[in-house]
């Protein structure tokens, strides 16, 4: 015996409310992996990790020990199809990382940055760089104070 399932193509606008939810399937990631990942504060496992979101504004929370926890941002549009991921880098510190081009780190605080000059607090003392030294800059989210 097998049971037979109908499911209409298009709804009415006024029948929309009466319909499911879409859902779609999504990739999320931890740099690096194996963190433990929330999805609306409901544990879901441990990243890399394949989730069913619907449509609607979602947050995704990531934790891994010796690393700061962090949040995520997601909205699912009506229009969103499967398959696509999402990625998040977990930091150990609460400071920005400016990666030169001539392959080194400064991890500090970005205090200035203009079309010419970088300017960065690291260790309490002030560096300023060139704009084409600088290969790339991770800004950290910091909490304003109220």
């Amino acid at each position: 015996m097998s049971l037979l399932e109908l499911v209409p193509r298009s709804l009415p606008s006024e029948l929309q409310s009466l319909a499911p939810p879409k859902a779609i399937s999504i990739t999320v990631n931890s740099i690096p992996q194996g963190a433990v990942l929330k999805v609306d504060g409901v544990e879901t496992g441990v990243t890399p990790r394949q989730v069913q979101v619907v449509t609607g504004k979602h947050s995704l929370e990531f934790d891994k020990p010796g690393f700061n926890p962090g949040k995520f941002s997601l909205e699912v549009g009506p229009n969103d199809v499967s398959g696509g991921n999402v990625s998040y880098e977990l930091r150990t510190s609460a400071h920005d990382t400016i990666e030169l081009r001539d392959g080194s780190v400064l991890t500090g605080d970005l205090e200035s940055l203009s079309t010419d000059e970088v300017i960065v607090r690291v260790g309490g003392t002030i560096q300023h760089l060139t704009r084409s030294q600088v290969k790339r800059i991770s800004l950290t989210e910091r909490e304003t104070p109220q």
